[in-house]
């Protein structure tokens, strides 16, 4: 799944225990009839794709839902739910980097002086 929107805020990379986990998060603004503004999580290594990146820059992030269930001390089952990054594209970049082809220039062409009329063309059109 994709998001696209501006960045508002990218918060600093944290750690967690004493394992090494790091999460950093990133929060974009929809452009749509009805802006969204949308917490993503990037972990451990993908944390680290968020340094080439600003607030107001125009990107397009990979994602997937996470979703987990925890039963609290008193038997109580919760359901909790997680957008977790793990790719992030430059919007503008991409559109001039060829990921969208420009449009060719316009020529001006003369017109052809070797057409014979006599020449039978079986195209049905």
């Amino acid at each position: 799944m994709e998001l696209q929107g501006k960045i508002k805020l990218i918060d600093e990379t944290k750690e967690y225990g004493s394992n090494g986990f790091r999460k950093r998060e990133l929060v974009i603004t929809t452009e749509e009839q009805y802006p969204q503004v949308i917490m993503i999580e990037f972990v451990q290594d993908k944390t680290d794709l968020l340094n080439a990146y600003k607030v107001g820059q125009d990107v397009k992030v990979s994602i997937n839902v996470r979703g987990r269930e925890w039963v609290n001390p008193q038997g109580e089952t919760k359901y909790f739910n997680s957008i977790q990054g793990w790719r992030v594209e430059n919007v503008s970049q991409a559109a001039a980097s060829g990921n969208i082809p420009p449009m060719p220039p316009a020529k001006s062409f003369e017109p052809a002086d070797d057409v014979n009329d006599d020449d039978h063309d079986d195209l049905p059109f």
